[in-house]
């Protein structure tokens, strides 16, 4: 969208009022954000936030950009605009990531100066931006996000019109000093769409599904891949159920049809703000997933006694699947000790499908927070021997692959770099494990062969090693005439300097 317009009278900018984060600290400085949101408004959106995604035991898990979730959300949905408003820098950096995750829509943008940030103006630039795509043929919801600064700064959102035109609007704050992780960030903007529709379906009728099943359905939460809803839906026929849509959904009528179900999974156990709303529209909320054979058995029961199924209906499908689902894990082993972290949600899920496929996995690190929801995955795995982490920073991942030594490591990249730089072959989880089916006898022995590749690539590893042994690293690296000599006492000596510098530079900024 074109640019707004700026405001040409700055006699009436009042500097008095400006936000904190308009003349010190800059993006960089998470807790001099976090202060001047506070001031400017936003302490009950950021003791939400506190609530749903709790911290802890350190401040934050590394991870990409939060926004990154919600985006990604938005992008999904047909008849969605996104609108993003923040710094220059960090939509140009969302975007490109979303295009690079396959986006095949624009990204709206609301850009400001200090000037439309202090004055107010960037809020009437927004609403005027909204009032330009809000376009009932192309349309039906259209979502804007605030990043930091404009978070920091109180741009309020919430008094954009809940519709114009007939379209409805969203306003989220997405900070990345307020929601830990892109993933959480994903459930920040499917709640609010969850609780849009769960208000327009409380005052009267609203659009019926596309497709409408005659048995009652339970809602999926939690992205998974594409081939696993249709295999709950096999596995749940027997109980004459079948799978409800997936949330995040990918338009809005299927909200209604999610929130208008008799049970939900949470497949993804972080979904806190859509689970309150589910939780509100009476809903019951069963943990876990139907993934290797315990986990299939137990979800099974769970889901048939939160939808009043008799017992020997839920036998019915547990004999019928199981058997199978044991013969393909039994077909397809994993062997060798795996450590397993990721931030998608789902590492869990994962590490318990490769112990029932044979594997040794001393350790579980998940960038997500632990919930009552995971409870069943935790204490399975924990009575297998895995230690699980939530909240899992990168030096616990890159301990864990130091202390056990695994003959395979999954995790984010620079899990994956380090194992490697240790001659330890390694998967990234997100393109390489996350994408491949985890449920009922499709999920079973699909990790197999991708898992025991990477093991047995163990030997080229150690030719690498062997071959490069002695070339050097860090300061010596590379081939030299001769050797070079680490000085540390520059690198000391500069960086005292860089300390001065930035403190000066603070001090200028107060």
């Amino acid at each position: 969208m074109d640019a707004p317009t700026l405001p040409r009278d700055l006699d009436r900018i009042d500097l008095s009022s400006a936000p904190v984060v308009a003349v010190e600290g800059g993006c960089g400085s998470k807790d001099v954000l976090r202060d001047a949101a506070i001031a400017a408004g936003k302490s009950d959106v950021l003791a939400r936030y506190a609530t749903d995604y709790p911290k802890g035991p350190h401040d934050q898990p590394q991870s990409m950009c939060p926004a990154f979730g919600s985006l990604r959300v938005g992008l999904r949905m047909r008849r969605t605009a996104t609108v993003l408003s923040g710094s220059a820098c960090c939509v140009y950096g969302l975007t490109f990531t979303s295009h690079f995750y396959g986006a095949k829509r624009s990204v709206g943008y609301v850009p400001f100066s200090s000037e439309t940030l202090v004055t107010g103006k960037l809020f009437e630039d927004i609403k005027e931006a909204v009032e330009g795509l809000a376009d009932p043929a192309l349309y039906d919801t259209i979502v804007v996000t605030n990043l930091c600064v404009p978070t920091a700064s109180g741009v309020p959102l919430q008094l954009l019109p809940d519709q114009i035109n007939g379209v409805r609007v969203i306003g989220i704050d997405v900070p990345g000093f307020g929601v830990p992780t892109h993933a959480e960030a994903k459930d920040v903007l499917a709640g609010a769409m969850l609780s849009y529709a769960r208000k327009e379906a409380e005052q009267g009728p609203v659009a019926a599904p596309k497709q409408r099943s005659d048995r009652p359905t339970v809602t999926l939460l939690g992205e998974m891949f594409p081939a696993d809803p249709p295999g709950i839906g096999v596995m749940l026929e027997p109980l004459g159920l079948a799978a409800g849509p997936v949330v995040p959904t990918r338009e809005w009528r299927e909200l209604y049809q999610a929130l208008d179900c008799a049970a939900v999974g949470a497949i993804h156990p972080f979904y806190t703000a859509s689970i309150r709303e589910f939780e509100g529209a009476g809903r019951s909320i069963v943990g876990s997933a139907p993934v290797g054979a315990d986990g299939t058995a137990a979800w099974l029961d769970a889901i048939g006694a939160a939808c009043g199924i008799a017992q020997d209906k839920v036998d019915l499908a547990k004999n019928r699947f199981i058997p199978a689902i044991r013969g393909a894990l039994a077909a397809k082993p994993v062997t060798g000790r795996i450590t397993v972290s990721g931030y998608e949600g789902s590492e869990l899920l994962v590490a318990r499908l490769l112990i029932e496929s044979g594997a040794d996995v001393p350790y579980v690190g998940t960038a997500c927070p632990r919930t009552c929801w995971s409870d069943p995955d935790r204490e399975w795995l924990e009575a297998h021997g895995a230690r699980v982490q939530y909240r899992a920073s990168l030096e616990q991942d890159i301990a864990a692959v130091a202390e056990y030594g695994p003959d395979l490591a999954i995790g984010t990249t620079p899990v994956v770099q380090y194992a490697k730089q240790k001659a330890i072959p390694a998967l990234y989880f997100t393109n390489l494990i996350s994408a491949r089916p985890l449920m009922g006898p499709a999920g079973a022995g699909s990790l197999a062969m991708v898992i025991n590749a990477a093991i047995a690539n163990q030997h080229r590893f150690d030719k690498m090693t062997a071959f490069f042994e002695g070339v050097g690293k860090d300061a010596t690296a590379g081939v030299w005439q001769e050797t070079p000599v680490d000085r540390p006492e520059f690198k000391a000596k500069f960086a005292a300097k860089r300390i001065a510098a930035a403190k000066a530079e603070e001090h200028i900024g107060t």
